[in-house]
């Protein structure tokens, strides 16, 4: 059974097949699915490694959606500005159909399961402050080439949370974990790199 996150997709590039694409008219395409529809798209990129400057922008769009998700909101808003900027058709394109050839994948693997929780405001917060929180480690600019592991687990939480993937989600809160283990080890190598280095130099 296909996903809705597939007909979202299909849909949508059907639609951009005819009229330029923005965020807004994803966010009113899909309802309160907009939300991970949106992080979905503006994460895909981070797969691979990004150029310089690329992930401030990006991430600040995220930022925006999966705060509002943390704060139990289920009618997604953006500023004027952001929602009404018009991807460049070939961006888009790539964007969307790269998006569907993850979905294949994740068809595979995905479906409603634990509904009654994964459904629930609760979870719905907890998705939204673990997806704020993996878009701060996103935006990070240490260690170097690190954009793919928190990228991951958004993608993982955004699907689970459009299919109501209970288990899903449980594996996207491991990936959260991990990363924040991974993070906090790597600055704090780099802390204790600083603490050592500077008082040599004045020696």
């Amino acid at each position: 059974m296909p996903l809705r996150f597939s007909q979202d997709i299909k849909f949508l590039l059907q639609r951009l097949a005819k009229n330029p694409l923005t965020l807004g008219d994803i966010i009113s395409e899909t309802s309160e699915r907009g939300f991970s529809l949106v992080i979905a798209l503006l994460v895909l990129p981070f797969l691979l490694p990004t150029p310089p400057g690329l992930s401030t922008p990006l991430g600040i769009a995220c930022l925006l959606m999966s705060a509002q998700m943390a704060l139990g909101r289920r009618t997604p808003w953006l500023p004027k500005k952001i929602a009404t900027i018009q991807f460049p058709n070939w961006f888009a394109q790539k964007l969307l159909q790269n998006l569907h050839r993850v979905t294949k994948l994740l068809e595979k693997i995905s479906r409603p399961r634990l509904k009654k929780v994964s459904e629930h405001q609760i979870t719905w917060r907890i998705n939204g402050i673990c997806l704020t929180w993996l878009v701060v480690l996103l935006m990070s600019p240490y260690p170097p080439f690190s954009n793919p592991l928190p990228a991951v687990g958004m993608l993982l939480l955004a699907v689970a949370t459009i299919e109501s993937d209970g288990i899903l989600m449980a594996l996207g809160y491991i990936i959260t974990i991990l990363n924040t283990l991974f993070f906090g080890s790597a600055f704090y190598l780099l802390y204790s790199g600083a603490t050592y280095l500077i008082p040599s130099i004045f020696r």
